[in-house]
């Protein structure tokens, strides 16, 4: 049974919220009806008809043929069942989703991940700012399962972050790990300013030391071993990281002792 396959004619004249073409949202709806599901934010009310070729019946697995920046909310609440985009999404892809898969073979926009419970969220392109961060007024960001951005990503990566692994292979902006509170994120190609800025918990791992850490912050010198070789292992296993990270004696950075936090800064020496 060929995959749901949503092939986009044009490029979209207004942005887009596609939270709709869920799994789990579209197994309710007439497959006659999916023509007719609203997706445009603007008085035009753009329907799917509007924007796409629809063909395939596969229900678990969705395909959108061809991106757009205005593609918002892709994969939002996902709880079950595969997204595949080809090309790039808008802001908030894969924004709570608690099961199941997304792919995205471009670019995302911001807050990619944000408060993301469980699944897998693997974005080959750049990812924006506040990657799996919450949205104003949210106490907490992503809080499960695993997101990993193959390309750079941009400031407050892993903001307010509770729970789960969030890998970034290209680098990102300043303030990675800010605020977190528990959970694992790890970086290669370097970071910002001031990573671990006000966390109170959780591990961020480097690649290399931190250019500018916040002065609340001290040397611990060598840390427990044990947890860096069991992030190595199953970075490696997991097919995040093609190496080992941290290696047999990384350096440590505990903080951020602004907030009295216990959390760690590991990095390569």
């Amino acid at each position: 049974m060929k995959a749901l396959t949503f092939t986009l004619r044009e490029t979209p004249p207004e942005r887009l919220d596609l939270s709709p073409l869920t799994p789990e949202k579209l197994a309710s709806v007439d497959k006659r009806e999916i023509g007719k599901i609203r997706l445009g934010m603007s008085k035009r009310g753009l329907t799917v008809s509007d924007l796409f070729k629809v063909s395939g019946s596969d229900l678990k697995t969705i395909v959108f043929e061809g991106g757009s920046e205005r593609f918002d909310r892709v994969g939002t609440g996902l709880v079950d069942g595969t997204i595949r985009v080809v090309g790039d999404v808008g802001a908030q892809a894969g924004r709570q989703m608690r099961a199941g898969l997304i792919t995205i073979e471009g670019n995302a926009g911001p807050h990619a991940g944000s408060c993301m419970r469980g699944g897998r969220l693997e974005i080959m392109g750049n990812a924006g700012d506040h990657l799996g961060g919450p949205l104003a007024g949210e106490l907490a960001g992503m809080n499960g399962g695993v997101m990993i951005v193959r390309g750079r990503a941009g400031a407050f990566a892993g903001d307010r972050m509770r729970r789960g692994v969030a890998a970034v292979l290209k680098g990102c902006g300043e303030y990675a790990g800010g605020r977190m509170i528990a959970g694992t994120l790890v970086v290669t190609g370097g970071v910002g300013r001031l990573p671990g800025y006000l966390m109170r918990r959780g591990s961020i791992l480097l690649d290399r030391a931190p250019q500018e850490l916040s002065p609340s912050f001290v040397e611990c010198g060598a840390p427990d071993s044990s947890f860096a070789a069991v992030m190595d292992r199953y970075l490696v296993a997991d097919g995040i990281l093609k190496r080992p990270l941290l290696g047999k004696a990384p350096g440590k950075f505990g903080g951020d002792n602004a907030v009295f936090g216990t959390g760690e800064i590991l990095f390569r020496r």
